[in-house]
C-alpha cells in the first residue's frame, strides 16, 4: 500500500506549458479588448500644432468618445476629432462653429450665423480673430469648423473642401491626458 503524501507535497512542480498558455490567453484577451475599445469606443489623437490653443496646446494628447454621435448630432461649440477633408488619412481636432443648413460669415473677426445681428459668444478664445470671411452656406450633413487659435489655424476658412461631412467626424473630445489631465469643453 502506497503512503499518501500531505496535500502540500503532492504537487511540487508546475506544468510550465499550461502556465505559458494561460498567460498567452490573458495577453490575447487584453490586446483584443484594447483594440476593440480604441476602434469602437474612444479615439486617441495627438495635436501637433497650436491651432487649438489655449484649449488644447501643441503636442497635447486627447481622448474623444466615438459613441457620442451615434444617436445625436454635433453641436456648435463641440471640439471634435475628424478626418481632414483635403486628406482623409490625417486626423484634425477643431471646434464646430456652423451647423448643417446654416450660413456663417465672419466680419472684422466676429462670427455671425444666419444673418443674426449679434456675434457668437466665444469665451474660449484667447485673442480676437482678425479678418473677414464668407459667407459660407453649409450643406446638409456638413459642418464648418475652426481652431480656437483663429489667427493661426488651418481650418474650414482655408481648405479646398471647406466643410466636414458628418460621417467623417469620429469623436467628441472629452479630455486631454498628456501632458496633464484636463476636461475639454
Amino acid at each position: 500500500m502506497k503512503k499518501k503524501l500531505p496535500a502540500t507535497k503532492q504537487r511540487t512542480s508546475t506544468n510550465w506549458k499550461e502556465e505559458l498558455f494561460s498567460w498567452y490567453k490573458i495577453l490575447l484577451l487584453t490586446v483584443s479588448i484594447s483594440i476593440f475599445i480604441n476602434s469602437s469606443v474612444i479615439a486617441n489623437s495627438h495635436v501637433p500644432t497650436g491651432s487649438m490653443e489655449t484649449t488644447i496646446m501643441s503636442n497635447d494628447r486627447v481622448v474623444g468618445f466615438r459613441l457620442q454621435y451615434l444617436f445625436a448630432k454635433p453641436k456648435r461649440g463641440d471640439v471634435v476629432i475628424f478626418q481632414y477633408p483635403d486628406d482623409e488619412s490625417i486626423l484634425f481636432v477643431k471646434r464646430v462653429i456652423g451647423l448643417p443648413g446654416e450660413t456663417v460669415k465672419i466680419v472684422n473677426g466676429q462670427i455671425y450665423v444666419n444673418d443674426n445681428t449679434y456675434a457668437l459668444d466665444e469665451p474660449y478664445l484667447a485673442e480676437e480673430m482678425r479678418g473677414s470671411f464668407g459667407p459660407y452656406v453649409i450643406p446638409d450633413d456638413y459642418y464648418f469648423v475652426m481652431g480656437d487659435n483663429r489667427n493661426h489655424s488651418l481650418d474650414s476658412r482655408y481648405w479646398k473642401n471647406t466643410f466636414v461631412s458628418q460621417n467623417k467626424i469620429l469623436a467628441k473630445v472629452f479630455f486631454r491626458y498628456f501632458p496633464n489631465i484636463e476636461l475639454i469643453n
